[in-house]
């Protein structure tokens, strides 16, 4: 009887585990940037990947409301894009920007388990306050930024994971500027470490050749770069993409305009407690 009674119990426990949802699947977990515009790039993504579908006109300002069919039933959390790398360990997945995952030691072209195409719409830009457009400065600094030298070393440097889309690079200079009447001025530019700091650096050495200098100010958040160009306390910026700039100056009343597209970094999906897409596919 006892024997009975101790089987009845371990088929009732059984079944109350099945019943209750103890061999229910747990919930994959996804990290997106909370930003308007990035992540929308994260969703779209995902759509391209076949993880999730969006309402029919959703695009460049998507956010997970315009989630319309979620198959695998995501759980989603909006973090702030420089804390991405952080939360990796803590979630399933996390679409990362690459200048924050180049920083935390994920390499696009062999960790990403998915990547951006490298579309010029998302193209990072230099970009100053409305009316400085054409300070000579400004003029040798985007003459530095296009030249053949910063395309060759985003080639030679990150192997895809960044891509310049300047269609017609210069030798560095810009024939129109009188360069001795800069010689000796200094041009300031806020900028995320990287990739964006580094590829400045090659601009800077090309300024330095006509005793220009060029002073970075590294910043690691989205927000203050454009506060600094409006406020005049730095001359320009060197971090976003006009959608994200065009959203900025909606939302801030801010007039920052581009004067160069430099280069773009496709957007990736890394895994954290995953290795692979298998369980989103």
């Amino acid at each position: 009887m006892k024997k009975l009674f101790v089987l009845i119990t371990v088929l009732a426990l059984a079944f109350c585990l099945a019943a209750c949802g103890g061999d229910k699947e747990e919930t994959i977990t996804i990290a997106v940037p909370n930003d308007t515009t990035n992540e929308a790039r994260a969703l779209l993504l995902l759509e391209d990947l076949g993880v999730i579908k969006l309402k029919d006109g959703a695009g460049i300002t998507a956010t997970i409301l315009d989630i319309d069919e979620n198959p695998h039933n995501i759980e989603f959390s909006e973090v702030e894009a420089a804390q991405l790398p952080n939360v990796l360990k803590d979630m399933d997945y996390a679409v990362i920007n690459s200048n924050y995952a180049i920083p935390a030691g994920l390499d696009p072209m062999t960790d990403a388990l998915g990547l951006e195409g490298s579309s010029s719409a998302y193209g990072n830009i230099l970009a100053v306050k409305e009316g400085n457009e054409e300070a000579p400065i400004i003029l040798a600094l985007i003459a530095a930024l296009e030249s053949q030298q910063v395309a060759d070393y985003i080639v030679n440097t990150y192997g895809g994971s960044v891509v310049s889309v300047v269609d017609a690079p210069t030798n560095g200079y810009n024939d129109a500027i009188d360069y001795a009447a800069l010689a000796g001025q200094t041009v300031s530019v806020a900028a995320s470490p990287s990739p964006h700091a580094d590829i400045l650096a090659v601009a800077a050495t090309i300024l330095a050749e006509k005793d220009i200098t060029l002073k970075v100010v590294e910043f690691t958040d989205y927000v203050q770069p454009n506060h600094v160009v409006e406020s005049g306390e730095i001359d320009a910026n060197y971090f976003q993409h006009v959608p994200y700039l065009d959203d900025f100056n909606v939302q801030n009343g801010t007039h920052i305009v581009p004067v160069s597209y430099v280069h773009v970094e496709p957007l990736g999906i890394y895994g954290g407690q995953q290795t692979t897409l298998d369980a989103i596919k």
